[in-house]
């Protein structure tokens, strides 16, 4: 009986610790891999709704001869203007369905004078500086 007793493996604290070291470093690295790819995703994200914010603005200066100014802001592509110079022609549904947020969950930064405009995503920060995701439109 006792010569069983002493054949008993047991583990030391070293060979814990090293396999609970390999997955931990294992987990960070997979982390940090997955956080770069969720970053290239939010910035694809915002590349595609501002293009889709140029095409409804580029329908809206076709159907008026100006873009809407910045006090109109985005919104005169979902709803009718009030203020400002009020659109003669103007299609409901026909500029965008609703605004979209950044994947930030910021509104995107429009501004327009009616000739040129500038919108832009401010990116992760929501502030304005190197990694804002930039349009710029010119006529």
């Amino acid at each position: 009986m006792r010569s069983s007793r002493h054949s008993q493996h047991r583990f030391t604290c070293i060979e814990i610790m090293v396999p609970i070291l390999v997955v931990g470093l294992l987990t960070t690295i997979v982390v940090q891999s997955l956080r770069g790819a969720t970053d290239k995703a939010k910035r694809t994200k915002a590349q595609a709704d501002i293009a889709e914010l140029e095409t409804a603005l580029d329908r809206y200066y076709r159907d008026n001869g100006y873009y809407p100014t910045t006090d109109q802001g985005l919104l005169a592509l979902v709803t009718p203007p009030t203020n400002g110079i009020v659109p003669l022609v103007y299609y409901t549904g026909a500029y965008i369905e609703r605004l979209p947020k950044d994947p930030w969950g910021n509104p995107y930064f429009y501004q327009s004078d009616g000739n040129s405009y500038v919108l832009k995503s401010l990116g992760p920060d929501g502030v304005e500086s190197a990694d804002d995701i930039v349009a710029t439109q010119s006529q």
